[in-house]
């Protein structure tokens, strides 16, 4: 897997996909722009309304992600779109914001403009190492939890949504840390990206939440 933030962010609709993730993550090309009202909603959906109803939304537009409301608790919710077709809604607390999240927003802003993948990679590599792009200094929490997920496959196949889920970076951290087998195992965690410096906690969750109605396209 590549050492970038890429892995954390695109979930895939299999449990074997969570793991090669990276190889697939980003195919360039246009983005559809979602009216804004409805990517708010459908952003705001990806976490509990007591996380996300004072959070910070923003907006793609042709020109990249744009403030849609401000926020008061330092969290930040957005529809990433990781591939062309994709949609998926996150919120990331106040360090994911400032960190993994700023990694994310570029390469998909430059997707979206049709650059190559292995310059934006290339590119993205380099601002880590320069310090632009940081990795945590602490234990951050992301949320997927939205039922208006449209995810896509490392092959490319969509997969729809893949069920409600927490993500926390703890850099390095394997599965044997936490006493967990190599095969991602539904019923419990599992570590993406395992002894890397992008190391991801996946957490399943029970229950989606349901952006308001017509907020989902068909």
């Amino acid at each position: 897997m590549r050492t970038t933030f890429g892995t954390m962010l695109v979930l895939v609709g299999t449990a074997a996909g969570l793991e090669a993730q990276a190889a697939g993550a980003g195919q360039t090309g246009r983005r559809a722009l979602l009216p804004r009202e409805r990517e708010i909603a459908l952003a705001r959906s990806a976490a509990p309304p007591s996380v996300s109803a004072a959070a910070r939304v923003l907006v793609l537009t042709d020109t990249g992600f744009v403030e849609g409301v401000p926020g008061t608790n330092g969290v930040t919710c957005l529809v990433n779109r990781s591939w062309v077709e994709s949609l998926e809604p996150e919120c990331f607390d106040p360090e994911a914001s400032a960190t993994v999240m700023q990694a994310e927003l570029y390469r998909t802003e430059q997707y979206h403009k049709g650059r190559p993948k292995a310059e934006i990679d290339r590119e993205v590599n380099d601002r880590m190492a320069d310090g632009r792009f940081r990795l945590p200094k602490r234990l951050t929490m992301t949320y997927m939890m939205s039922s208006g997920q449209k995810l896509i496959s490392d092959d490319g196949q969509p997969a729809g949504k893949w069920q409600p889920h927490l993500m926390l970076s703890v850099p390095y951290m394997t599965n044997a840390d936490l006493g967990l087998p190599n095969t991602p195992e539904m019923r419990a965690a599992f570590v993406s990206d395992p002894g890397k410096p992008t190391a991801t906690l996946i957490i399943p969750l029970r229950a989606f939440i349901d952006p308001p109605p017509g907020t989902i396209t068909p």
